[in-house]
């Protein structure tokens, strides 16, 4: 299966036009920067120029920002349990995506409601990494959309057909 049936989304820690400029309509970017506070006017200054690329667009770990500014979304990391954003009134098509490295943190991000689970890692080899075939089994325990998260390249990408992945997500990928 070729990588353009997958949805991919990008993490970026800052804007970079050249990168985003690269980036076809099936590419979400996620905005995560976990050394500095949000900036209101660079939040901003991103979505509308991923807007004129017809990019969704998300932030990291701030789902009342994320209503605020009427972004396509929030993305939830695996550290974030906290389920004060179930009392926000979400509109039609808002975007909530989790990630979790195993069964316990899924059920966390099925409880806080998420559309989407990142599952890490898949090829990453790190204290997270889970192979192909840990990733498909864990994987079957959820009814949510899975994406694979880690370590994905232009070598391993079509490997992901192998699982039960909706789509992938990265950073060096889109690079």
């Amino acid at each position: 299966m070729h990588n353009n049936f997958f949805k991919k989304y990008y993490f970026i820690d800052k804007f970079e036009k050249s990168n985003i400029d690269k980036q076809d309509t099936k590419t979400t970017i996620i905005y995560r920067n976990y050394k500095k506070n949000y900036e209101i006017s660079e939040i901003i200054f991103i979505k509308n120029y991923c807007k004129k690329k017809n990019l969704k667009f998300l932030i990291s770990n701030n789902v009342k920002l994320s209503i605020q500014l009427d972004l396509d979304g929030a993305y939830l990391p695996s550290f974030n349990k906290d389920f004060c954003h179930l009392g926000y009134h979400f509109k039609k098509k808002f975007c909530l995506i989790g990630s979790a490295h195993n069964l316990q943190e899924i059920r966390i991000k099925e409880k806080q409601k998420v559309n989407k689970i990142f599952l890490s890692s898949i090829f990453k080899k790190n204290e997270n990494y889970l192979g192909i075939n840990k990733f498909n089994l864990i994987s079957k325990l959820t009814n949510k959309k899975i994406i694979a998260l880690g370590g994905v390249s232009r070598e391993n990408i079509k490997l992901i057909a192998l699982t039960k992945s909706t789509g992938f997500a990265g950073i060096s990928f889109f690079k």
